[in-house]
């Protein structure tokens, strides 16, 4: 059902809370606020639900457990891997007859795009963040091109001219000092390697995933309050903030209406349609992120182009699908990755003492989400 634009009071008051969420999220040190990115998608929520825009009950119904239940268990998944050496196997795999820097982007480029398709982006940006500011102060080199590009191309991209594999000689070791212990790590790729296979037949994602990072604190047979201690609490509940305060902006009807008054010239049987089409796409995205934009839109451009033609309805989910993806390499917000990418940076060891800030990550995003946006629109037009 579509939504019409709510009362005068609910959306004055419910774009402040969504524009204090946005603004935390972009500039979480904000001098005039600087309480971070979890504070601020909270207060966000809190607002939303004060200001009455939603209820307490819609605002619970807001919640994507799935979603929650999965970024959990893979951060207990990449706590073990971490244990079991995994980097230190990547490491070796990158150094390996390595013809320099620019062998070692591309190796590590194929592996990240790898782990992207099989454990999704945000896994991949879990898993792989803090090995790239390893890798990066190891081969003292700047970290952030390879964060933005970890975030923003489903992939984790580093470089080093030493030897990768000591990136992780610090990490403790499944293995343990005389390898006695070596059966545990070899469980850990095991019941990894089943959780692949669950996933690709179709098993739910986040039981999956919790059911994997569970049987692996049960191999290991020890507390696992230390391993748990390592799970970024904060991150989930960045989540779900963000949850009750998107879903608050569009009970404002505000994402609706922006769409009605564009949809006359999104008619994507003609090129200039195709280009409007993308633009309202980007800037949706960025505003809500892209994964609320292609829940509300997906319906509405699937309708729109089946009024065309039927033949057009596939092109439809082509334009959506590829521009909203790409529309989370232009800024933080635009992506929960890229959101992931910078709370894991700025959780990670201290030693590293970076953070990714936004016109960092624009000055990167900005180009290349004009770059690729318009090379696939090209695809799709000649298609």
């Amino acid at each position: 059902m579509a939504l019409e634009l709510a009362s005068t009071e609910k959306v004055v008051l419910g774009s402040i809370s969504f524009v204090i969420f946005w603004v935390l999220a972009v500039f979480p040190s904000l001098p005039l606020l600087p309480i971070g990115r979890t504070a601020g998608a909270l207060l966000g929520a809190i607002l939303m639900i004060i200001f009455k825009v939603i209820t307490p009950d819609e605002a619970y119904d807001a919640f994507d457990l799935s979603v929650l239940g999965f970024l959990f268990g893979t951060m207990v998944l990449g706590i073990y891997l971490d244990k079991a050496d995994m980097f230190k196997y990547i490491g070796q795999l990158l150094s390996w007859k390595s013809q320099g820097p620019k062998d070692v982007v591309c190796r590590i480029c194929i592996i990240s795009a790898l782990l992207s398709a099989l454990f999704t982006n945000d896994t991949t940006c879990i898993v792989l963040t803090e090995f790239v500011l390893r890798t990066a102060k190891q081969s003292n080199v700047p970290p952030h091109p390879f964060l933005v590009l970890s975030s923003n191309k489903d992939e984790e991209i580093t470089t080093s001219n030493c030897p990768v594999s000591e990136v992780n000689s610090s990490s403790q070791s499944l293995e343990g000092k005389n390898g006695r212990f070596g059966w545990k790590s070899r469980c850990v790729y095991l019941v990894t390697a089943g959780m692949v296979i669950g996933l690709l037949m179709g098993l739910n994602m986040s039981w999956t995933v919790i059911t994997a990072s569970l049987l692996l604190i049960v191999i290991d047979f020890r507390d696992a309050g230390p391993c748990l201690e390592k799970v970024s609490y904060s991150l989930l509940l960045l989540f779900c903030g963000m949850f009750i305060t998107v879903e608050g902006f569009n009970k404002t009807g505000i994402p609706t209406t922006l769409w009605n008054m564009i949809k006359p010239y999104c008619k994507i049987d003609h090129v200039s349609g195709m280009v409007v089409l993308s633009v309202a796409i980007l800037v949706l995205s960025n505003l809500a992120s892209n994964v609320p934009t292609v829940l509300l839109l997906g319906g509405r451009v699937a309708a729109m182009a089946a009024a065309i033609s039927p033949h057009e309805v596939k092109k439809s989910w082509l334009i959506l699908g590829w521009v909203s993806t790409v529309a989370g390499n232009l800024s933080l917000p635009g992506s929960a990755a890229n959101l992931i990418v910078c709370e894991q940076a700025r959780l990670a060891d201290p030693s590293f003492n970076y953070t990714l800030s936004f016109w960092t990550h624009l000055k990167f995003g900005l180009p290349s989400t004009i770059i690729v946006t318009t090379i696939g629109l090209t695809l799709l037009i000649r298609g």
